[in-house]
């Protein structure tokens, strides 16, 4: 190893403790009560079919375990996925699926976010395991309640950001652990996520279109306040709207985020601000769909052994200067990228720039288990395994709060100040509004 690893192996290995010690021992290895041995087969329901809910049941059931329900507003995305399932049972509304068939052993939810929260936690209660997509959850509330509920049912579960399974994200962390770019003092990261994929600064349609032959809108609306059914929410393009999904932010953070709360252990910011092409629109956009561009930041105050650390969040075509040390025939924050800033250096994701230096640094002492994959994780932890990577009390609820907090600063464009332990904001009001939205009567936590 070259002398200039500022840790040492011990050091490392400290820091990766926890989590080798997550991954590596089995909480039941033979099962147990509430778990079942790994030598079952779970039977398994998915809720939202459509796009990404049916890749995530074909993912389930390559891995040979059965799909036994379909769940989805739209009764167009079941028969899509009836033909390779056709022994699953049919549901447009999923408490009807989890009260009536007593069989279901764990639940995939792949819904719009609005309706994350209502159905994990509903599951969870019932003692289902649950793997649901990311941002995990709409407001922030709900990812502190998620997160409690997971704890005390037990159940096993992961959230679907998919990468927290990657070599990439471990070398991550191993390389900020063994010192490469130094102390860590500023994270970016960010998408360039086009508007066509999720429609944004826009107002609401003003055409009131027949709602499609087969599709459930009361049902698919949910939680959310009620409007007219419009195509510019389903299929596809909800993401964009407020009421439904969780702008680029709520969509990309997740994933980009992931590996640095891991490797720093970043817990709860104590400001959040930002600034978004939303401020020079009038309320009627505003108020309905995220931003085209935005840039957000958390403050997180030095704790422990690590400094204080700043994270910036860059969207719609927006981003931080190019670092000097790049090579000018590399691309700088494309697609969906990150950047980790330390006081010896910087890194693009899990490489150190120039090249010269990560050629010179070599890689770091691997201290971290590999996983076996995504789907494996949460399976395995299904069937009395050891918690899955991105599960919801670990992990996933406190990602998913933190970088919904970011939303709410692009919504009223003002620095908030968080108070974590009574989740509120101690000099803002209209944001206090944003942290738990009232539910449409007839749906409840």
């Amino acid at each position: 190893m070259n002398r200039d690893h500022a840790w040492t192996r011990r050091r490392i290995l400290s820091a990766g403790a926890a989590v080798a010690a997550a991954t590596i021992v089995p909480r039941h290895v033979l099962g147990g009560e509430g778990h079942k041995p790994p030598s079952e087969t779970l039977n398994v329901a998915g809720v939202g079919v459509g796009g990404m809910g049916g890749g995530d049941i074909r993912s389930v059931a390559a891995l040979k375990e059965n799909i036994v329900a379909l769940c989805d507003a739209d009764r167009r995305a079941i028969q899509h996925n009836a033909r390779d399932f056709p022994k699953a049972k049919q549901y447009t509304d999923f408490r009807k699926m989890l009260e009536t068939q007593k069989d279901i052993d764990a639940v995939l939810v792949a819904t719009p976010d609005h309706l994350h929260a209502v159905i994990s936690i509903m599951a969870m209660k019932l003692g289902k395991h649950v793997h649901c997509q990311k941002p995990l959850t709409h407001s922030v509330y709900e990812a502190r309640l998620v997160g409690q509920v997971a704890k005390e049912t037990k159940v096993a579960t992961q959230m679907g950001n998919f990468g927290q399974a990657s070599e990439e994200h471990r070398l991550i962390a191993e390389l900020i652990w063994a010192g490469a770019v130094g102390t860590v003092r500023e994270v970016h990261a960010g998408s360039s996520r086009q508007p066509w994929i999720s429609p944004r600064g826009i107002p609401r349609p003003k055409e009131t279109p027949p709602v499609p032959e087969g599709l459930d809108w009361d049902q698919w609306v949910g939680p959310a306040p009620m409007r007219p059914y419009h195509p510019c929410y389903h299929p596809f393009s909800w993401r964009g709207w407020w009421d439904f999904g969780t702008g680029v932010l709520g969509d990309i953070g997740c994933h980009e985020l992931s590996p640095v709360f891991k490797a720093l252990k970043l817990g709860h910011p104590q400001w959040i601000e930002a600034c978004s092409s939303n401020h020079q629109m009038p309320p009627e956009v505003a108020n309905e769909t995220a931003p085209v561009s935005s840039i957000t930041r958390w403050f997180f105050p030095a704790q422990g052994d690590r400094a204080a650390v700043t994270v910036t969040w860059w969207d719609g075509g927006l981003k931080p200067p190019r670092p000097e040390e790049l090579e000018g025939d590399r691309q700088f924050a494309e697609g969906d990228w990150m950047m980790i800033v330390g006081d010896k250096g910087k890194m693009l994701r899990h490489r150190l720039i120039p090249d010269s230096k990560a050629r010179e640094f070599g890689k770091p002492p691997k201290v971290l288990p590999r996983s076996p994959g995504h789907w494996v994780e949460w399976i395995n932890a299904c069937k009395g395994g050891p918690p899955a990577g991105s599960n919801f009390v670990d992990h996933a609820a406190h990602l998913a709060e933190v970088v919904l907090l970011g939303n709410i600063a692009i919504r009223t464009g003002e620095k908030l100040y968080w108070d974590a332990a009574n989740m509120k904001f101690v000099n803002n009001d209209k944001a206090n509004a944003l942290v738990n939205p009232p539910y449409r009567a007839g749906w409840t936590l």
